[in-house]
């Protein structure tokens, strides 16, 4: 008896849990993670510094990235991305917080010839005196 009032109490939660996310907050927070593929396809800083937490942990290709070490990369790269897409994305509030799953392709040309690469990832937003800002984000290619 006692399990079984555990597990309905854990599938009332994550119930809840799904569906807390206000449609307001969900448009908002898409339209962040569009201004940051915006930004990152565009190498605009301003425009990055803008939604990233100072304290922002990023995990790429395995590796913990900090912000400031994030934005010098996207600085100190080319242009060569000519568009990022993002594709399937849902997004999950808890309170002040959102969680963000879904996928993206990235469009490029090397050497006369363009590339395609999908990946997932996970982002998670903040609600701060200021808005919405990226803390904690992570995106791996999707084996092809």
């Amino acid at each position: 008896m006692r399990l079984a009032l555990i597990a309905v109490s854990i599938l009332w939660v994550a119930a809840w849990a799904q569906e807390s996310s206000d449609p307001g907050t969900a448009a908002a927070i898409r339209a962040l993670e569009k201004q940051w593929t915006v930004g990152q396809a565009r190498n605009d800083n301003r425009a990055l510094d803008m939604i990233f937490d100072n304290a922002l942990v990023y995990v790429e290709y395995g590796r913990l990235v900090s912000k400031g070490d994030y934005l010098a990369r996207i600085k100190a790269q080319p242009t060569i991305l000519d568009q990022i897409r993002t594709e399937a994305m849902t997004v999950r509030t808890f309170g002040s917080t959102a969680i963000v799953v879904g996928t993206y392709t990235e469009s490029h040309v090397d050497g006369g010839t363009r590339t395609l690469q999908q990946w997932r990832f996970v982002d998670t937003w903040v609600y701060k005196q200021k808005g919405w800002v990226l803390v904690a984000a992570a995106a791996a290619p999707v084996a092809q």
